[in-house]
This record gives C-alpha cells, structure tokens and sequence, in this order.
C-alpha cells in the first residue's frame, strides 16, 4: 500500500493534517511552501526536504498533495498532474468551475489518479447511512447542518481568509461543503437551490458566516442546508435523510483524523488498483457548484437551476 512518494504543497495548519496521513500510509519526500521556514518546521517533525518550488520537487515524488489556499489548488494540481504526478487535492476541488475544470482535464490527459478531501465520507456512520438509504423507501427530504463557531481572529490571522478571491466563500464553501457532500452523496442529483445569505457576527471579510437553503433534488425530495460560523460555541455537523419507510440521522462519528487517514488509504489502493478513488473530481465538483449555486442565489433572491453538473 505504501511506497508512494509525496510532495506536499501548503505547510500550514492544512498541511499538517495531510503530513500526518501521509507518513502513517506513505513517504513525505519533500514539503513546499513559499515560506521556507514554514516548510521546515513540518518536515522537522515529519521528514522530508523543505523546498520553495514545486517545480523542483517533481523528480523526488510520484504524487502530490495540495494543502494551498482554495483558490490556489488548480494551478497547483494541473501543474503536478501535467508533470505525471497523482494528486490529492484539500477541498474545495477550486473556487470556481472553470478552475475545477481544469483540473479534471488535466486529470483525463494525465490518466492520472486525483482525489479531493471529503474525509467524513470515511466515518462509520455515512458509510453505514449510505448502505441503508435503499431501505427508506421513497426519500421526502434531508438535512445537512454545520454550526460551527469562528472568532474574529480566524479570519484576521490569514489575509487570505474571507476572501473571494482565495477562500472563495464563507461557512458554506470552508466549513458546510463537507456535510453538502454527504448530503448529495445520500440523496442523488440536486437540480435547483433557493438561498439567504449574511455576514452577522464578524468584520472586515467579504463573505459570508451564515447560510440558509432549500434544495430540490431530481427525485422530487426536498433538502434543506444550513451553514454558519455564528454560533457559538459551535454544534456537531447533523446530516438526516427520511423516507416513507425510514430515516437515518449522522451525528460526529469517530475521529475525523482517523478518516482523513482512511480516505488516504483508499487513495492509495486506487493508484495501485487503478481504480478511481471513492471521493473524485466529478463529486467534488458536483458539491463545489451546488455551493456556487447558492451564492449566485442569495445574491440575486431567485431560485438557480442546476443543469446536470454532475
């Protein structure tokens, strides 16, 4: 399963979470960062070599893990996968769909492997909800909640934080696109959002802490997502689906580090197995442009279609 090497990009808190998964399932050969000194203090407790450019680390790694800014993962990720690099991106896929595109484009030339973080996938409540779904009868309607609590100094501690241009969003894109995920995973094709959006509790960021939306799914059912930074001291992520025949309800689930390093495993079993990984590109662009969708709807205060993103 091991014998991978990897080049991690992103020395920051990120980064250290995907340098913990790698050297449990693999080698970190070399860990890049713009800040030098950033990158040495992750290989001082990880290993590998500090390096400032990503270009230089391609000879020393078969794979790369993306641990920039959001609005950074692309340029990083083609440039890894044009080299024939396998690639692990940080969610978001991208900020954009333009941007998620290229990454699946340069995926499908490279043949490479590429999988985008979406660990709760990895817990054993959704997997076992995932098994049960077939067994509520007809889905009505689901629910996915992340209330999470940010001070304000979160977001001062990075200029990049509450941005558009890098963040790309706000509790929805960074903290809600796990449960989003979960919930599309469950219910199937979304095919129009409805959305509210606010900035309540914190300043100097152009994004938003609180989100509020109806999704309408192809089969009929109906979802609802709720996503904030507002609420103190913060609440487990819920994720429900119900039926005519059943529900099933996701709390917390075991140790988010001990999924992360599941969703490691299985993307190193899909390289050797040359196999797609569970939590790939499309996915991770289906969740990215429902996100998008409700921001483009609670801007405009209309209801936004959805036209086969998957």
């Amino acid at each position: 399963m091991g014998g991978l090497r990897f080049a991690l990009v992103g020395a920051g808190a990120i980064g250290e979470t995907h340098a913990r998964s790698i050297t449990s399932s693999a080698e970190l050969a070399v860990v890049v960062d713009n800040s030098l000194d950033r990158a040495r203090r992750l290989t001082a407790d990880f290993g590998g070599t500090p390096m400032t450019s990503l270009a230089d680390a391609f000879e020393h790694v078969d794979a790369v893990s993306v641990c920039l800014p959001s609005g950074a993962h692309a340029d990083a990720a083609v440039l890894a996968l044009q080299a024939g690099k396998h690639v692990v991106v940080e969610k978001p896929i991208d900020v954009t769909l333009s941007a998620a595109d290229r990454i699946i484009a340069a995926e499908r030339e490279s043949g490479r492997t590429v999988a985008v973080i979406s660990q709760r996938r990895f817990q054993a409540e959704p997997a076992a909800a995932r098994r049960a779904v077939s067994d509520l009868g007809r889905i009505t309607s689901g629910i996915a909640e992340s209330t999470f609590w940010r001070p304000q100094e979160y977001y001062d501690s990075k200029p990049w934080r509450g941005t558009w241009a890098l963040d790309g969003g706000g509790a929805l894109m960074n903290q809600g696109i796990h449960a989003v995920d979960l919930l599309l995973w469950l219910m199937g094709e979304p095919v129009e959002v409805f959305a509210r959006s606010a900035c309540l509790a914190h300043d100097r960021i152009e994004v938003e802490d609180t989100v509020a939306a109806v999704v309408t799914f192809a089969s009929g059912a109906l979802g609802t997502i709720t996503a904030t930074t507002a609420a103190h001291p913060g609440l487990p992520v819920r994720v429900a689906v119900h039926g005519d025949r059943g529900s099933v309800v996701i709390g917390e689930s075991g140790s988010l580090d001990d999924a992360h390093l599941a969703q490691y495993t299985d993307f190193l079993d899909a390289v050797r197995d040359s196999r797609p990984p569970l939590v790939g590109t499309a996915d991770a662009r289906l969740a990215l442009a429902v996100v998008l969708a409700i921001y483009e709807s609670a801007r405009t205060g209309k209801p936004v279609e959805l036209n086969g993103e998957r």
